[in-house]
């Protein structure tokens, strides 16, 4: 395989992994508006399931960014010094909202234990926060990625 095939291929795999982040992204947004639009919270079967649904694809997204963006960067397959510079400074804050992502799971997963809705509209809010910044911080890397 030739160099410019080479890069192509690399091209094409970023632009893939970008593409599966944000479809995984959009995803987690049309159903954090969903639960949010439920309050007041009671238990249903209905909200239930869309807690679930929610809480797996929140932690699907959340793997995805922290294993697969981050990971192609840490694993050497991100050669571009812009994107290893920016994908340094903002890692912390990065890990931050995933770890919020993972509390967040952590409680509303019925998985484990009884569901508490007591304080879902107060950690849905703090989360979306969390979202919010992790949005923007992917947004910044991603543009530096394809740019």
């Amino acid at each position: 395989m030739s160099k410019g095939e080479l890069e192509k291929e690399r091209r094409t795999g970023t632009q893939e992994m970008i593409d599966k982040l944000l479809v995984e992204r959009q995803e987690v947004l049309v159903l954090f508006c969903r639960v949010a639009g439920l309050e007041p919270y009671s238990h249903t079967e209905s909200l239930d399931h869309l807690l679930q649904s929610f809480c797996q694809i929140l932690v699907d997204y959340t793997a995805f960014g922290h294993f697969e963006v981050f990971g192609h960067i840490s694993d050497g397959r991100e050669r571009r010094s812009s994107v290893l510079k920016l994908a340094k400074a903002i890692y912390p804050n990065y890990v931050e909202a995933s770890e919020a992502a993972v509390r967040f799971n952590d409680k509303y997963d019925l998985s484990e234990h009884a569901l508490n809705l007591d304080n879902l509209a107060e950690d849905l809010s703090k989360l979306g926060e969390e979202l919010a910044g992790r949005i923007e911080l992917e947004d910044r890397l991603l543009a530096t990625m394809l740019s």
